[in-house]
């Protein structure tokens, strides 16, 4: 599993309900498609995180490197449904930082 990191703060007078329906209805959308296998979304608790992490963190997993591509390539498309969730999203978040890690050890036995 490759594991694409996402964090990030709302921008201001943002509506955090509002953004609770939107971020899962593109997520969930690329799961329904094959694009993404699960996702989660974390908020940072009694502000315990360094300084320089955002208040929401996002995992998204996938099985390898060409569904992530996939996935990257849809968001990215400019047009359609997954354009459209996408937007609706992005446009509600700021001070965004991003990370790909996978499982280690990854070797075979």
């Amino acid at each position: 599993m490759d594991v694409y990191h996402i964090w990030f703060d709302l921008k201001p007078d943002t509506d955090e309900q509002a953004f609770a329906k939107v971020l899962p209805a593109f997520l969930d959308h690329m799961k329904q498609e094959g694009r993404i296998e699960t996702w989660r979304m974390m908020r940072c608790k009694l502000g315990l995180r360094p300084d320089d992490v955002r208040e929401f963190h996002i995992m998204i997993e996938t099985r390898d490197l060409a569904q992530l591509d996939t996935a990257f390539r849809a968001a990215a498309a400019r047009s359609g449904e997954t354009d459209t969730l996408h937007f609706s999203a992005n446009a509600m978040v700021t001070n965004i930082k991003f990370g790909l890690f996978r499982d280690w050890p990854d070797w075979s036995d």
